[in-house]
């Protein structure tokens, strides 16, 4: 037998090549056999140390005005450098040497993620807009690519919502509760963070947004609040306000008021607020549907509050919320009456708090003009709770209140979808006839222009200014002399939201 041929060891060879106990060429960059396999080589790791780290990074992120995924800044980026080899070097498969350290929990997170999003894109999104297809592709596509670019508390948001989504056809899945409880208190946390910092023209998009996923969400959550120990009961056991629905929805309009002079121009925001009907209010003091709710307003504004500018402030916050009250009610479908939460004024919010008996009726007409609205997911059942809690704050021998109290009553008790005209008190056959006179007649972005413009000219004032201005220093100042002195003073009144920074 001849003799075994001497050979010296190396124990210079790669990783690789040692656990598959085979020889390796040591052949730098990439030794021959991870080149014949097509794999990264644990030379390339070495040499790469030397000049930049092994894991790459994400270039710098787009603005978070840049709303389209496919953008071409988005699609000509460049990815991070791979380490050169030789020519005639197959190119690896994978960038990373190792899989990622996933862990069973963080694994389970990933795929709620997954499962949320998917779901958000799917369906939720279609929940969003009512009556509008352009609104519902920007709540499908643009909002998550948005979300993408780094606006990370409207991803939060979305996947709030989408799980609050899920939850409503899985009650006690604690999963989703979790994941709906946790995601909305990041998306408070950071959105709080992004307000105090100020609104400015790269997150007044992300913003709106997130003001109105929270706005949604506000409004969802009563659907579980007796099983969240929530606020479906006051202190003393009886009915307790939604007042949550009002400061959510108001918070919107204090975003849009602050930030209008980039929104007008975005294309994201505007086709969602332009999916709104525009807000024509009849402000002629002829009676109208609701009409009867403001008997009475003058002895009680008189009665009730003794300083001058506190009762004109009373009056218009019934007036304006009676005058959307009596627009919706004509083009409920369109979802008109979701228009009420962020209009009525910040005094109005005042008198529910306070149960003023003429606000809570309001409330309750409002309530039975969402009973067209009950097909939505997070408007399901509204109108007969809300409106049987609210009937219960009253005596039924209130001979006053009690009568007004009637159509909500009978709005909310109809089992169905279906509400006959006589009984709504407005011909569905006229609605669409209604809405076609209202787009020419206008658009609610026009609306938001006058208060935009109004919310400029209050923020210059001296700080000593009463809360409620002169109409006609108002209109003196903006150079609106078709605008009629009631319609200043609504609008004036309308502003009066939560403050943002």
């Amino acid at each position: 037998m001849a003799p075994r041929r001497s050979h010296k060891k190396s124990r210079a060879g790669c990783r690789r090549c040692k656990v598959r106990k085979i020889k390796c060429n040591e052949v730098h960059p990439r030794c021959g056999n991870c080149s014949k396999h097509g794999v990264l080589c644990d030379f390339e790791k070495h040499d790469d140390n030397q000049t930049s780290p092994d894991t790459p990074h994400a270039t710098a992120s787009a603005s978070p005005t840049n709303s389209n995924c496919d953008s071409p800044s988005a699609a000509t980026s460049p990815l991070p450098v791979t380490p050169s080899a030789p020519a005639s070097t197959p190119a690896p498969l994978y960038r990373n040497p190792e899989p990622l350290p996933l862990t069973s929990t963080s694994k389970n997170n990933r795929m709620m993620e997954l499962k949320l999003l998917h779901h958000y894109t799917t369906i939720t999104c279609e929940t969003l807009a009512i009556s509008s297809p352009v609104s519902e592709k920007i709540w499908r596509e643009t909002v998550p690519c948005l979300a993408f670019s780094g606006a990370s508390f409207l991803a939060d948001a979305l996947l709030a919502v989408s799980a609050l989504h899920l939850r409503s056809h899985a009650p006690q899945d604690q999963d989703l509760i979790r994941a709906s409880h946790s995601y909305m208190a990041s998306t408070f946390s950071e959105y709080s963070a992004s307000l105090s910092k100020g609104i400015t023209e790269s997150n007044a998009e992300a913003l709106f947004l997130t003001a109105a996923l929270i706005a949604f969400q506000s409004t969802a959550s009563r659907i579980f609040a007796r099983d969240d120990g929530g606020d479906m009961k006051d202190r003393s056991g009886g009915y307790a306000l939604p007042l949550s629905w009002f400061h959510s929805f108001q918070g919107v309009k204090a975003v849009v008021a602050s930030s209008w002079q980039w929104l007008r121009n975005s294309g994201i925001v505007v086709p969602i607020i332009e999916s709104q009907p525009a807000l024509n209010l009849n402000l002629s003091g002829n009676p109208t549907f609701f009409s009867d709710l403001l008997i009475g307003v003058e002895e009680e504004v008189t009665s009730l509050d003794d300083d001058p500018a506190r009762q004109m402030a009373t009056r218009q916050a019934y007036q304006h919320a009676v005058a959307v009250l009596d627009w919706a009610h004509k083009i409920p479908h369109t979802g008109a009456p979701l228009v009420f939460l962020a209009t009525v004024s910040r005094r109005f919010v005042e008198l529910l708090e306070a149960r003023r008996p003429r606000a809570l009726a309001i409330l309750a007409s409002y309530f039975g003009l969402l009973k067209c609205l009950d097909s939505v997911w997070w408007l399901k059942g509204v109108a007969r709770r809300e409106v049987m809690g609210i009937v219960s704050l009253f005596d039924p021998d209130d001979e006053e209140w009690w009568p007004r109290l009637q159509w909500p009553l009978r709005i909310a008790l109809i089992d169905g979808d279906g509400i006959p005209a006589d009984v709504w008190g407005a011909d569905w056959a006229a609605e669409k006839a209604l809405m076609d006179q209202a787009s020419q007649s206008g658009s609610f972005v026009s609306h938001i222009e006058l208060l935009s413009q109004m919310f400029s000219a209050m923020q210059n004032l001296p700080n000593n200014m009463p809360d409620a201005l002169d109409p006609f220093t108002h209109q003196y100042a903006l150079g609106r002399e078709k605008a009629s002195r009631q319609q200043q003073l609504l609008l004036s009144d309308e502003l009066q939201g939560p403050e943002v920074d």
